[in-house]
């Protein structure tokens, strides 16, 4: 896999290697890859026989929600995140008690521990990027924030996200959330219907045989994200 240039070694090394104190205790990767029509989300753990699949979820599967366009960009990324965090949660039987954040504001979040120690600790997982170029803006960090919205817990920074200025070191979470619900495919559809039609009827045609107009994609998102938590 490394001549074929599919695997990271020295990255995947430092994801599955785990402490000594922690004895048989599998250490969880957050996958993320994409493909030219589909976004892939699973949750693996490494065994001396190879990788163990806990749970996957996928972009193909949006559509069932209501998104039935736009199946790889940051919005449903984001989407597909919150769709693994939820099934795996509910698989461990978590989900009710933890529920993440219910509305994506696009604000730095991380689960945290239970007052009670009686109570099971978060699930924990690390992002596991594969070989794309982890550039501000790029939408595996869309998928990480919405299984983290989902209530799963993996160790980040917001400095990725798009809205974080290096410059002035700041966040700006309303940016992050523009992308998340499609904002920047409205401005897109706008300019494009004013600058020329005939390009935007064939360009975005999957959106408008589904009814998705600018206005509307926001609130088409938001019922997504409400119905992957029922």
């Amino acid at each position: 896999r490394r001549r074929q240039g599919k695997t990271d070694y020295r990255a995947r090394k430092g994801l599955i290697i785990q402490d000594k104190n922690k004895y048989n205790s599998p250490k969880y990767r957050f996958v993320v890859r994409f493909t030219n029509k589909d976004v892939i989300t699973q949750i693996f753990y490494a065994k001396i026989s190879g990788d163990v699949c806990l749970a996957a979820a996928y972009a193909h599967e949006l559509p069932r929600y209501g998104v039935k366009f736009g199946l790889t960009n940051y919005a449903a990324a984001y989407a597909t995140g919150l769709l693994l965090a939820r099934r795996v949660l509910q698989k461990l039987k978590l989900d009710t008690q933890y529920v993440g954040k219910k509305e994506a504001t696009g604000e730095f979040y991380l689960v945290e521990d239970p007052t009670d120690e009686s109570q099971p600790r978060p699930f924990q997982t690390f992002l596991d990027v594969g070989l794309v170029a982890t550039t501000t803006g790029h939408r595996v960090f869309g998928a990480l924030k919405g299984a983290v919205d989902g209530g799963l817990r993996i160790p980040h920074k917001p400095n990725r996200f798009p809205g974080f200025t290096k410059d002035a070191k700041s966040f700006d979470p309303k940016e992050l959330r523009r992308r998340i619900l499609g904002g920047h495919v409205a401005d897109y559809m706008r300019q494009m219907k004013e600058d020329d039609e005939e390009k935007f009827n064939a360009h975005f045609s999957v959106y408008i045989k589904a009814g998705a107009t600018a206005d509307k994609l926001e609130s088409l998102y938001k019922a997504c994200h409400a119905a992957i938590r029922k």
